[in-house]
């Protein structure tokens, strides 16, 4: 009541300088005064006189004053519930050897643990010793029976759906922005808008490469290959090196995709180089940024970039020689004429896109598909950094490695409603994908629900926003080292 007089009156001069003479006797004094102000004067009742009288742009203020107050006490009421509701662990210092770290006379190590304790968003959760691991067919068993049946026309309808969503943004930009240096600005937000709503087609054709689509293997290969090819992905070529990263998440050596450096020595070659530069780990960070965001899909493409050692440089394109030089081959057998039928589709795409240059302009081309491409591969790379590597997450030799031990490091994070639903939650039901890859995207957070009750000290959940999180891996998950303290065999960032 007090702030809406005090809003409702601000237009009554003559009325406020008497108030403002009268009130000198201090606070208390003050409170009793307005408390005897008859109701008649407030905003929203019958006025004494016409000149008292609030104009309509007053009752508006007032209005709004009153909601934001309600606005205020509501978000106030939500803070209050949620600390009370809070894990106690959130305000609880942690130690290395809480957790079951043995650090004694190894400063390097318990400096390195606190560190990623301290920059960490998980709690502690994946650095904890000695875990009671269950068994692959446990952890299977947990997922409800339903989750793993594929509705053929409900992939389909979402399949569409993000298809047409694709095509709708593009046809409305070619329509309605001119191909001109002062749109500029208009076609840099139209590829981020349509290299993110791309992304949703292209997490459709990772579905059917992961025999998570529909039953029938012959429509699912061929919306697949349709959509990847569309996007530029070598579909066989990927679903295959995209298998092994499931079967080997979280492996030092036969690991796919953002498998860590290994370090030698007690000193990291990016913090030498991070005290060299004015900028610092933040140099190292954006130089980070860009190598894996704009640079790292076509680097796992062609050369193999942050894939495992044990398969030696490949490329999704050619899986012969110079490029089969491993100790194990990332294309074996049959999947080498797959990586062939694979090109056939970029090959035709290619050529689709040099005939619309050819009939229209480079220009255009590189505005209405190249540009939010890039995107595409930015959120791609994106998701498979940021769901397996963090600071407090562990990786782990062929000696310690178990299937369960990769699954249960993988991690789920906040993308929110809106990613949720145009990337088919592919990020924040990132674990029950890797527990079992042929769970249908919409049957996904049931399957997480049931982890989360099955598995509570396993599941794995950060919830530092997106924007914060890809920083800190960018500056600060540089290169591993094996950790003599931990009885399971981790290897920790430096």
């Amino acid at each position: 009541m007090d702030l809406a007089f005090a809003v409702g009156n601000a237009g009554q001069s003559t009325d406020l300088g008497l108030a403002q003479k009268s009130l000198t006797g201090g606070y208390g004094r003050q409170r009793n005064l307005r408390l005897k102000v008859p109701s008649r004067s407030l905003p929203g009742t019958a006025p004494s006189s016409s000149k008292s009288s609030p104009s309509g742009k007053g009752k508006t203020l007032v209005g709004l004053a009153v909601a934001a107050v309600a606005v205020a006490k509501g978000l106030r009421r939500r803070i209050r519930r949620r600390q009370a509701t809070a894990s106690p662990q959130v305000s609880t210092k942690l130690s290395p050897d809480a957790l079951g770290w043995n650090v004694e006379g190894n400063d390097v190590l318990k400096e390195r643990l606190e560190l990623a304790l301290e920059r960490g968003g998980l709690s502690g959760a994946a650095l904890k010793q000695r875990k009671q691991w269950p068994t692959k067919g446990e952890v299977l068993g947990a997922i409800p029976k339903d989750c793993l049946k594929k509705e053929t026309f409900r992939s389909l309808a979402h399949a569409a759906t993000s298809t047409l969503q694709v095509l709708l943004c593009g046809y409305l930009a070619w329509k309605y922005i001119p191909m001109t240096a002062a749109a500029i600005p208009l076609w840099i937000i139209y590829a981020v808008v349509q290299g993110t709503m791309a992304t949703g087609p292209w997490v459709i054709g990772h579905e059917c490469g992961h025999s998570a689509f529909c039953e029938q293997k012959w429509l699912q290969t061929t919306v697949g290959y349709i959509l990847h090819s569309a996007l530029m992905v070598p579909y066989f070529s990927w679903q295959r090196s995209h298998a092994v990263h499931h079967s080997k998440t979280n492996h030092m050596t036969e690991g796919e995709t953002h498998v860590p450096r290994l370090q030698k020595g007690n000193k990291n070659k990016y913090n030498k180089l991070a005290n060299l530069l004015p900028m610092g780990q933040n140099f190292v960070a954006c130089i980070r940024l860009v190598t894996h965001l704009v640079l790292g899909w076509p680097a796992y493409i062609i050369a193999g970039a942050t894939g495992g050692p044990a398969y030696g440089n490949t490329n999704h394109m050619w899986p012969f020689t110079p490029f089969d030089n491993g100790k194990k081959q990332l294309f074996p057998g049959v999947w080498k004429k797959k990586v062939l039928l694979s090109d056939f589709g970029i090959v035709a795409m290619a050529g689709l896109v040099f005939w619309w240059a050819k009939q229209t302009s480079w220009t255009s081309v590189f505005a209405l598909y190249l540009a939010p491409l890039m995107v595409t591969n930015c959120w791609l790379v994106l998701y498979t950094w940021l769901q397996h590597t963090d600071v407090d997450i562990p990786h782990f030799d062929k000696d310690n490695w178990t299937w369960v031990k990769g699954a249960f490091h993988t991690v789920d994070r906040p993308y929110g409603p809106v990613l949720d639903y145009f990337h088919h939650r592919i990020g924040s039901t990132h674990v029950a994908h890797h527990v079992c890859a042929s769970i249908p995207f919409y049957k996904a957070k049931k399957a997480t629900e049931a982890l989360k009750e099955k598995f509570p000290d396993l599941y794995l959940y950060d919830p530092t926003p997106i924007h914060k999180a890809l920083w800190r891996v960018s500056s600060r998950c540089t290169a591993v080292q094996k950790a003599e303290g931990s009885d399971d065999g981790m290897y920790i960032f430096t």
